[in-house]
């Protein structure tokens, strides 16, 4: 900053005035004493009383300066700090709305040109409707448009290109220049019909706009939005397919092609992971193209080389099933003031015709591929970019790569274990019960399995060992994924057994347990879910789950007691149209290290969207007789019976376990029983969420329905009209059957909390659920302390005597934080002592009035 003489309004004007004070307007300061107070602020913007004082002591040349001035000095100083990044916020919202608003053109552009193509298409087919002598008679028309296809038929030659080599730069150079053309087409042009997904809104802060294709070849997704890093660094995320890629499982580039204009050939080989146990995996063939048009973009295109497209042909790896790129990639523009435009474009033929009919919708519904790679590709870019921005807050002091590789390796080993490669090092149990629902697969290569870096002790022990992974498929009929895996995740003791969590538990040490159920006991505590960081648009969660229990000796007893799990949640948004919904989890110890191995198991839930084509009436859940799969599992139908089935999801769950070669059959028999069960208690959750079972209208954020929760919210209103003599302003609820209804969909938060001296929360309506950003399970042990800023605590305590005597106190307007460190405002607060039927105080009830996160 220029240390140049400033000027300052007195606070007293009939204060004695040295030289340098304008008596009654201002206070001039020298460059000496600016450059002093500049240091102080650097150190403190805001020194008290003493620290002021102890300034003009301690520094001659601000002794003819009055503490009253050097107070407003710090204010003003304060006043412009806030005004220059105010005006360095609004300057950036400035840049993304203007690149924002280009884009739309664009695409509004875009759209443009595809509304006249098809009001040509609608005129000509009206033409040749209301011409039936024309329709018969004439097929000049017809014959313009499919002379191409009769030649192409005649001559195949045309159609099947020579094969060229990788050593011929100049045909690949083609292929790539073809690529590059039929890309842009369908990133900018009309080559493909795109419907916007449902939610996604155009903004600033947001992921992008997020289109899928309908009536193409194939599936296609198309994303695009504003990011805040250069092109190379955005082409060099994108190119690194494997770090943001969940079902990649590996990229080998086996040729590197240098071009005459700058750019780059490459040729690919890649592998994907199985969705289910139900379905080969997929691996692709692909030649990408890397060079740079004129106005300063970068393009990454793809496609795979085949036998239409010529080039060389690629590896054949067994057990897979190849699938094929059509033109795909990114445009990266750069925009003015910083940053970059990205277009990405996904479109794939998955040979959905190789799985089984009742799976098919798993390869051909374009939202899946919207969600999984397309969007996340976005995702992923913004994620980075908000980190570097130094932005985000993280738990537990970890770095944002640190838990980025946390969530892969999570992912990563649970697809290991739903697809069983055995080049990984596994192989079918030959051992079995007879039923075949359950797969049982076991791996005695630790290497490969939990990674070289990691060692693979305790895992295998000086006794001989491995990994057995038990896993299996379910059809569900009517049940949202999002909602069942996250009653799987909030209501663990509904479906875990604690014997088997205290088996994964042991094998973190050096003397793990025998088999469970030969000792009774286990984690048969609370759970409490402690988050460690989420994704910027909330749709994957990475959080420490506490098992609280008791130990299986004397010995142990005097330990520590609890259980940790490291757990990756996403698709839990309800909102999201055909999202596909995760939970998985892998015992840890209390150290936590960052190379700490990890033994994922978990669920998947992917919708399956029915086809249009097939009458509802015809449609069975009862499908296991029509799956023609090897020993990849078997699938379990789950149906009410009442042949009125619209929404189906596959559910894939998978358990890992370690073992000991003297205890392998043992295992395996606790392994199935317990998926068994498992399974058996995800079916009547699923029973008990399925529409069928609550009526034609589900509500996806319903309250919980436990009587304690309806006492309570009756107790929360009727307390409210006795202390105010007026109803709360229940919104548009008005008339609703049961109280706890109102209360539930309130749009102000109210958060109820006990009268104890720790105000711990105990319950709260769904706003003061999103505003906390916790669950049911975890709000219980959220201290008030830890919600309220200390303004907000100050004022509470100071009504607290006149809440319990009079009943009902309002407080001023505050900032509160969630249970994820954001901040949230609100106008007012208003507290109540809530009674019970018998007069006796139960809790308080606090409602946040007109909250927004800030």
């Amino acid at each position: 900053m220029a240390m140049v003489a400033s000027r300052e309004r007195r606070l007293s004007p009939g204060a004695a005035a040295a030289p340098q004070v304008d008596a009654g307007k201002y206070v001039r300061y020298t460059p000496e004493q600016v450059e002093a107070l500049e240091r102080v602020y650097s150190e403190c913007p805001k020194p008290s009383s003493l620290r002021r004082h102890q300034l003009i002591r301690d520094c001659p040349i601000l002794s003819n300066i009055e503490p009253k001035q050097i107070k407003v000095w710090f204010q003003n100083r304060r006043c412009r700090e806030k005004q220059r990044k105010e005006s360095s916020r609004l300057q950036i919202v400035n840049r993304k709305l203007s690149a924002m608003n280009k884009l739309l053109m664009e695409e509004n552009d875009r759209l443009q040109k595809q509304v006249s193509r098809l009001v040509f298409d609608n005129g000509y087919m009206k033409n040749r409707l209301h011409s039936p002598s024309v329709a018969t008679t004439d097929t000049s028309c017809e014959s313009v448009v499919t002379s191409g296809q009769h030649n192409q038929q005649q001559n195949p030659a045309v159609l099947h290109p020579p094969q060229r080599d990788a050593n011929n730069p100049a045909g690949l150079l083609a292929i790539a220049e073809e690529t590059l053309a039929e890309f842009m087409s369908k990133a900018t042009g009309t080559a493909v019909n795109w419907v916007q997904m449902v939610g996604m809104k155009p903004g600033p802060d947001s992921v992008g706009i997020i289109a899928v294709s309908h009536n193409c070849s194939g599936v296609a997704a198309r994303a695009c939005g504003l990011v805040s890093l250069e092109p190379t660094k955005v082409a060099e995320i994108l190119k690194d397919r494997a770090s943001w890629y969940r079902d990649c499982r590996h990229v080998d580039i086996l040729h590197v092609i240098p071009t005459g204009n700058g750019g780059t050939i490459e040729l690919i080989y890649m592998q994907t992971y199985a969705l289910t146990t139900l379905a080969e995996p997929r691996d692709f063939w692909t030649l990408r193209y890397t060079s740079g048009l004129d106005d300063g973009s970068l393009v990454i295109c793809e496609r795979s080389l085949t036998q239409s497209t010529g080039g060389p042909s690629g590896p054949n790896t067994p057990n897979f099933i190849r699938a094929e790129v059509l033109p795909s990639g990114y445009l990266i523009r750069p925009c003015d003031g910083g940053g970059s435009m990205i277009y990405i474009v996904d479109h794939v033929d998955l040979n959905a015709s190789s799985v089984p009919e009742v799976l098919r919708p798993l390869y051909e519904c374009p939202k899946i591929l919207a969600q999984k790679m397309t969007a996340t590709a976005l995702r992923h870019i913004r994620q980075i970019a908000h980190e570097s921005s130094g932005e985000m807050p993280y738990g537990v002091g970890r770095q944002p790569a640190v838990l980025r590789t946390f969530s892969q390796r999570l992912s990563r080993g649970f697809n290991d274990a739903v697809s069983g490669f055995p080049d990984d090092g596994w192989s079918p149990l030959l051992s079995s019960d007879g039923a075949e629902d359950i797969t049982i697969t076991i791996n005695s290569s630790p290497n490969k399995l939990i990674g070289s870096h990691v060692s693979p002790s305790p895992f295998f022990s000086a006794m001989g060992g491995g990994i057995m992974c038990a896993k299996a498929s379910m059809l569900l009929q009517n049940v949202p994924p999002a909602i069942l895996v996250r009653l799987l995740r909030e209501h663990r003791s509904e479906w875990a057994d604690p014997g088997v969590d205290a088996y994964s538990a042991a094998s973190l040490r050096a003397n793990p347990y025998g088999v469970p159920g030969l000792r009774a006991g286990g984690f048969m505590g609370s759970q409490v879910i402690l988050p460690l960081a989420r994704t910027l648009e909330h749709e994957e969660c990475l959080e420490v789950i506490r098992l609280e229990g008791h130990g299986f000796s004397h010995e142990e007893v005097l330990m520590s007691r609890d259980m940790f799990l490291l757990q990756l949640c996403s698709g839990v948004d309800e909102n999201a149209p055909g999202a596909c919904a995760q939970l998985v989890f892998a015992p840890i110890d209390e150290s936590f290290a960052d190379d700490a191995p990890l033994l994922p198991s978990g669920f998947r839930v992917i919708p399956l969207d029915a086809k249009t084509d097939v009458p509802s009436a015809t449609r069975t859940l009862d499908l296991a007789s029509a799956l023609e799969v090897g020993s990849g599992g078997g699938l379990c139908a789950l149906s009410d019976g009442s042949g009125t089935c619209t929404t189906r999801s596959v559910l894939t769950i998978a358990f890992q376990f370690s073992f000991e070669n003297h205890l392998l059959d043992s295992v395996a028999a606790m392994a199935r029983q317990y998926v068994r069960g498992v399974m058996a208690s995800v079916q009547r959750v699923a029973m008990a969420i399925a529409p069928s079972r609550l009526g034609s209208h589900i509500e996806l954020k319903h309250p919980p329905g436990s009587p304690e929760a309806l006492a309570l919210a009756t107790w929360i209103g009727r307390s409210y009209r006795a202390h105010t003599g007026a109803e709360i302003r229940w919104s548009d609820t008005e008339g609703a059957d049961s109280p706890l209804m109102p209360f539930w969909k309130h749009s102000d938060a109210i958060l109820c909390c006990s009268l104890k001296p720790a105000f711990t929360l105990k319950f709260a309506n769904s706003a003061g659920f999103d505003i906390l950003e916790t669950t049911v399970v975890n709000i219980q042990d959220l201290p008030l302390e830890a919600v309220l800023d200390d303004e907000g605590q100050k004022a509470l305590f100071a009504q607290l005597p006149k809440i319990m005597q009079q009943g009902l106190a309002y407080l001023p307007g505050g900032v509160c934080r969630s249970s994820m460190g954001r901040q949230a405002s609100y106008e007012q607060a208003v507290v109540w002592k809530v009674v019970g039927d018998d007069g006796a105080p139960q809790c308080l009830a606090l409602m946040l009035v007109n909250w927004t996160f800030i």
